[in-house]
């Protein structure tokens, strides 16, 4: 069996990578090696496997490793851990994207060093809503050409999170922090909340007093919808937690209801839910005793 590509893929090979290559992605189902050339434009090339498939793409990318990092063991899997948090040399990242490797492009995107270019390379290989919502939080990101690609991503692709309200939850935080969105699909994001309630969340932890519209019940009135029916316990402790530090940040003596809900917080239904992983009506029901003395209060508030 052979330990080599073929000598047309590795001729081949070797003239795809005498050019201005940016990064290199390899289709696993189809057998192609799709490159992203520095002026933009796509270079595709077929793998024409002697031996086993997985055997034959473990033998392009030590080749493709070879050229990139001088290392043809491949991208070791050893880095994976600490790549992830972020320690990988900035003078590397672009390497990596060319090495073939999902997990190579994931230290990229979890690197603090990332550019704005590196981020439009690795988003040309990678494209997934975790990597979108990891890139945008980086500035010079956000504030660069890749911002607006990355937040219409996510925007488009939001609907499609459905009943993950952990994702949507953070989804939506990312771009706000971000601060990428129009005021257009703010406002769009926003009224999503009438249908489910987790689009608020995000909003109530990063912007209490800047809320879409002008009502000044904005943030009364969201808590409460997402109190009388929230859909899981994350739901509940962030809306908990964001009521609080508001309530905190607002104090007005002599407001024994404000008072009450500036000590609100995720610890209030931590006894509940460290005895129980319900959720949807059955949690409600549990969290009622919790729950209804802070909607009492909220809805005190005129």
């Amino acid at each position: 069996m052979n330990d080599e590509l073929s000598h047309e893929d590795q001729f081949r090979l070797n003239v795809l990578l005498a050019q201005d290559v940016k990064a290199v992605r390899l289709d696993e189902g189809s057998l192609v090696l799709h490159a992203l050339l520095g002026n933009g434009e796509e270079a595709s090339m077929p793998l024409h496997p002697d031996c086993r498939a997985d055997k034959y793409l473990r033998l392009a990318r030590e080749a493709l490793s070879g050229h990139a990092l001088g290392s043809p063991g491949g991208y070791p899997v050893y880095l994976s851990r600490w790549t992830r948090h972020g320690q990988m040399e900035s003078a590397n990242l672009g390497q990596l994207l060319m090495i073939g490797e999902p997990e190579a492009v994931v230290a990229v995107v979890h690197s603090p060093a990332l550019t704005d270019q590196l981020a439009e390379y690795a988003w040309w290989a990678m494209p997934t809503i975790e990597h979108a919502r990891l890139m945008l939080m980086r500035q010079a990101v956000a504030k660069g050409r890749m911002g607006p690609v990355l937040t219409d991503f996510l925007v488009e692709h939001l609907p499609f999170l459905q009943e993950d309200h952990l994702a949507i939850m953070d989804t939506v935080a990312v771009l706000l922090y971000a601060g990428t969105l129009s005021a257009e699909q703010r406002d769009a994001i926003w009224r999503r909340g009438k249908r489910q309630n987790s689009y608020y969340v995000a909003f109530l932890e990063s912007c209490p007093d800047d809320l879409p519209g002008a009502d000044s019940r904005a943030f009364v009135d969201a808590c409460v919808e997402i109190l009388v029916r929230p859909d899981t316990q994350e739901v509940v402790s962030r809306t908990l937690n964001a009521i609080g530090r508001h309530f905190s940040g607002h104090p007005e003596p002599g407001d024994a209801a404000r008072a009450r809900l500036a000590e609100v917080g995720a610890k209030l239904a931590d006894p509940v839910f460290s005895r129980s992983t319900a959720i949807g009506s059955l949690m409600r029901r549990k969290l009622e005793p919790v729950i209804a003395p802070i909607l009492a209060d909220l809805r005190s508030l005129a």
